[in-house]
C-alpha cells in the first residue's frame, strides 16, 4: 500500500525535525493558525503532533473518540517534550506497519474515511509541517527526496480536490528552473523564496 509508505516517509521526516528542536526553540512563538491554544509555542505544536501520534494505533483499530474518552486529554509531553513525542510516534510507526486494509472505514474528528484516505490526510499534515516547522526555526532542511516523490505520486493527482476541501491554500509561482520540492511546495501552496 502506497500510502503506507508515505505515512512512514512523512512521519520520519516530521520526526527528524522534531528531534532537533532545543529546550529554546521549544518556546519559541508559533503561527496561530498551527495550535488550537492562543499564543501557541512551536511547544504547543509539537503538543499537537504527539496527541496525532497517540490517536493513531486507536484509529487503525476503528475506534472513536467517544470510546478513547479523555485518554489523550492533557499535557502529553511532559518533562522531557522530544522524548515522549519520541515514544508515541514508536508506536504509531509499529501500528501502522501491521497488516491493515486500505478499505477499512475509520472514524476521524471530521467524518469517515476509509483508512488509505486516512494515512493520505494525516501524511499531507506531517510532511509539510515538517518544512514548515524547520523554516519557522530558520533551518536549512529540505524534505527528502524519496517523500517529495511519494507525495507527488500520491497526493499530486488530488492537490485541486484537496485544495477545495480547504486543505492547501492557493498555489504560489516558483521559479522556472525549481528543484522538484520546490514546485511541489509551490503546487500545495507551501512554498516562500529564502528571505
Amino acid at each position: 500500500m502506497k500510502q503506507r509508505e508515505l505515512f512512514l516517509q512523512a512521519d520520519a521526516a516530521l520526526r527528524s525535525v522534531i528531534d532537533r528542536i532545543t529546550p529554546d526553540e521549544l518556546m519559541r512563538p508559533a503561527p496561530a493558525d498551527w495550535a488550537v491554544t492562543s499564543n501557541p509555542t512551536v511547544r504547543d505544536v509539537v503538543a499537537a503532533h504527539a496527541r496525532d501520534e497517540a490517536w493513531v494505533p486507536d484509529v487503525l483499530l476503528g475506534r472513536t473518540i467517544e470510546d478513547a474518552g479523555g485518554t489523550y486529554d492533557g499535557d502529553l509531553l511532559g518533562d522531557d517534550p522530544i522524548a515522549a513525542y519520541d515514544r508515541l510516534n514508536d508506536t504509531a510507526t509499529a501500528a501502522v506497519q501491521e497488516d491493515l486494509n486500505p478499505e477499512k472505514v475509520v472514524h476521524l474528528s471530521y467524518g469517515d474515511f476509509t483508512l488509505r484516505e486516512y494515512l493520505e490526510h494525516i501524511s499531507i499534515y506531517r510532511a509539510f509541517q515538517a518544512w514548515s516547522i524547520a523554516r519557522h526555526l530558520g533551518w536549512d532542511f529540505a524534505l527528502p527526496a524519496a517523500l517529495v516523490e511519494t507525495l507527488e505520486e500520491v497526493i499530486g493527482p488530488q492537490i485541486d480536490g484537496f485544495r477545495e476541501m480547504g486543505v492547501f491554500p492557493p498555489a504560489v509561482p516558483v521559479p522556472e528552473d525549481a528543484d522538484r520540492e520546490t514546485r511541489l511546495l509551490g503546487a500545495v501552496g507551501y512554498w516562500v523564496p529564502k528571505d
